[in-house]
């Protein structure tokens, strides 16, 4: 059961179901998706809390999250990158945002370098030779 319609544009950094990896009804595959932690581990957890005294309050949010949670779309990425980029977002959102900082930067200094080569005398009179060879 999915609420969610094809127009409808799936939100990156929202917590799905991953039937496509989950065992059962894909709630720790998408806790493990969204949190960037191996789904082993929140197997062993969810397997730990079922053997605890709360195991009635697993059960019961274990159910909810299947009932509540929409299925991850199909092809919600267009590659393993921009996936592996939305995880980062979701897990370190500070590191993200540094990454996206440094990439701007490197740009900046590359326009920075183009531009003063541009603006040159020695490519204006480059430029000048080259129109007068064309002529």
């Amino acid at each position: 059961m999915t609420r969610h319609h094809q127009s409808e544009t799936p939100k990156y950094n929202k917590l799905y179901l991953d039937k496509k990896n989950g065992k059962i009804c894909g709630v720790c595959a998408g806790i493990s998706d969204y949190t960037g932690i191996d789904a082993t581990i929140i197997r062993i957890v969810a397997i730990l809390g079922l053997l605890s005294p709360a195991s009635g309050i697993v059960i019961i949010a274990y159910i909810l999250m299947c009932w509540l949670l929409d299925a991850k779309p199909e092809g919600m990425f267009k590659s393993k990158e921009q996936d592996e980029f939305w995880k980062g977002v979701r897990t370190q959102p500070k590191n993200t945002i540094r990454d996206v900082r440094h990439k701007f930067r490197e740009i900046e200094r590359r326009l920075r370098a183009t531009e003063a080569h541009v603006t040159s005398r020695e490519y204006n009179l480059n430029k000048e030779f080259e129109d007068l060879k064309k002529k």
